[in-house]
């Protein structure tokens, strides 16, 4: 408990000594975003009833595995996890990634633009928007983005807000970037559940939680590193132009395409430069009697961050290589790398908290992929954007580090 405490003060720490204006740093902002992310986060996690709730989430991740295999197996056979025509001496080499569990990206886009459509997402988004509003005293406009992008993602959540981006300040247009990396959109989270069910209990549900409590978290360090006044008042979602439920389906599945091809695009480049870096570095003479690799020099780095989310001394070189793999390539490469550890490589608790500390956006393909989008919505805005960038990626990480260290605290 100590550690997390530390944790907490020391993430903090970093990002006050990161503000731009010291002098106009907040202390009610501060307790509040704790505030809020602690006391968010005993409800999800210690109140019995949550943990119904958690089951039910389990169950429903379950049925949609179900039903997404079943239109992967009738489309691609037996590489779609259809019965394969001979006698499989290995069942786990059958699994085809890009096949069997991507795909789900495919019927949870259509699902969310369903959802969308009927008013029952902006019914919750709007719900939150008003709690971050009154506590964290940020404007309407941020309000309504920073609460939907624990459901959507970091371009489609700003898209709510379009006819007010313009009007952002600095700081406003700040939060926007900064919530967008610290949390993950509802389309990978159930499949980032597939990944680690068996690695932690019921992992939609923490999965869920830790995008949830890492919005007030990003409020909080957005605010801190660049302290500025709101500009925008109350805001209404902006509407999209469904013009019915199966057109709704129809543009939600073919938004999931274009995600699935950028996902599987992504993997293929990134897996390949890294073992491309990999086989530079093992020309190099070995430390401590293994060859030097990306992951390993990358754990020494962020161990320290590992360290204060709460993860023990002795296996923090092992999470920092996590951190390290989702910042400079993405979480889903992190997580796949999470679900494969060997037996012993971290403690239960440890594997949580690193479920907690990896659940953002913030890694150098999505600053590309927010500079692009955030530039085509606001045009204007351009120059503001570029310059927050790398600023967003390190806020959002602190964000997604203090998520770590509050479960580290409540486990």
């Amino acid at each position: 408990m100590l550690q997390s405490i530390a944790g907490l003060i020391g993430l903090v720490s970093i990002a006050c000594l990161l503000s731009e204006d010291k002098r106009r740093l907040s202390w009610r902002i501060i307790v509040a975003g704790l505030g809020i992310q602690l006391g968010l986060a005993a409800l999800l996690l210690k109140v019995p009833a949550t943990q119904a709730l958690f089951f039910a989430l389990d169950q429903a991740v379950e049925a949609l595995q179900g039903a997404s295999r079943a239109g992967t197996a009738f489309v691609f056979g037996y590489l779609g996890g259809g019965p394969a025509p001979w006698s499989a001496t290995d069942p786990a080499a059958g699994f085809v990634l890009a096949f069997q569990a991507l795909p789900l990206v495919l019927l949870i886009s259509a699902l969310s633009a369903l959802l969308y459509h009927w008013r029952i997402l902006p019914l919750v988004v709007r719900a939150v928007s008003r709690l971050l509003e009154r506590a964290m005293g940020v404007g309407g406009a941020v309000g309504v983005s920073a609460s939907a992008t624990a459901f959507l993602g970091m371009i489609e959540a700003p898209l709510l807000i379009r006819p007010y981006l313009v009007q952002l300040s600095r700081g406003e247009l700040f939060l926007v970037m900064t919530t967008g990396m610290a949390t993950i959109a509802g389309t990978v989270m159930v499949l980032y559940a597939t990944f680690l069910k068996g690695v932690i209990p019921d992992p939609i549900g923490h999965l869920l939680t830790a995008s949830l409590i890492s919005v007030p978290a990003a409020l909080m360090v957005g605010r801190i590193m660049i302290p500025d006044e709101s500009r925008t008042g109350a805001a209404q979602l902006a509407p999209h132009d469904y013009g019915g439920a199966m057109d709704a389906v129809v543009q939600g599945t073919a938004d999931g395409v274009r995600m699935l091809v950028g996902i599987c695009s992504m993997l293929v480049v990134l897996v390949a430069l890294v073992t491309m870096v990999n086989a530079g570095l093992g020309l190099l003479p070995a430390v401590a009697g293994e060859a030097l690799t990306l992951q390993r020099m990358l754990g020494w780095l962020l161990a320290p961050v590992a360290w204060l989310m709460g993860i023990p001394a002795a296996e923090m070189v092992t999470a920092g290589a996590l951190m390290g793999t989702k910042t400079v390539l993405n979480e889903l490469l992190a997580y796949l790398q999470l679900a494969h550890l060997p037996a012993g490589a971290l403690s239960d608790r440890s594997r949580l908290i690193m479920t907690y500390g990896l659940c953002g956006f913030a890694n150098l393909g999505s600053l590309g992929i927010l500079i692009a989008g955030l530039s085509a919505i606001a045009p204007s805005r351009r120059q503001d954007i570029v310059a927050l960038g790398w600023r967003a990626i390190v806020a959002g990480t602190l964000a997604s580090c203090l998520s770590g260290a509050v479960v580290g605290l409540l486990v």
